[in-house]
């Protein structure tokens, strides 16, 4: 599983030019999931970005939550997040789970984050979508790539 996280004053999410998910400030992350993920991972990754520390206190320092905040999350499905660019010009992305598979995933981790306490919004799992967002900061972390988890 891998997260590109970003903290946002605002972001939706769009299909076919109709608005799907918005939040106001708070994270918007994409989503990848691949082939040997579980339900434990999408868990463990909610668990992770809901007390993930990129909010500023009072003196400035990252200190605070998105649960912390108050702030929402916009959580949408990138399977491209789990492409491989090894060999050639043409990312591979057969390291991602089937379709079924990553929907249910997709679906624990938006509940898990509810559960802990943060507003979800989503796009349309499988749907061609627009996002647009407004990156505070900017702040944008990756996790699950690289060993950056």
């Amino acid at each position: 599983m891998r997260a590109v996280v970003q903290r946002v004053a605002e972001a939706r999410v769009l299909v076919a030019g109709e608005v799907v998910g918005e939040i106001g400030p708070g994270l918007c992350v994409l989503l990848g999931i691949a082939r040997d993920d579980e339900a434990a991972d999408a868990e463990r990754f909610a668990g992770r970005i809901a007390r993930l520390r990129i909010f500023e206190n009072e003196e400035g320092k990252f200190d605070r939550s998105v649960v912390d905040t108050g702030g929402s999350a916009l959580v949408v499905s990138q399977f491209t997040l789990t492409a491989n660019t090894a060999k050639g010009n043409r990312p591979s992305v057969t390291e991602a789970a089937e379709p079924e598979v990553a929907e249910h995933l997709y679906q624990e981790f938006c509940a898990t984050l509810t559960a802990l306490g943060v507003a979800v919004e989503t796009g349309i799992f499988g749907a061609r979508m627009r996002v647009e967002l407004t990156n505070d900061g900017p702040v944008t972390i990756i996790l699950g790539a690289s060993g950056s988890e």
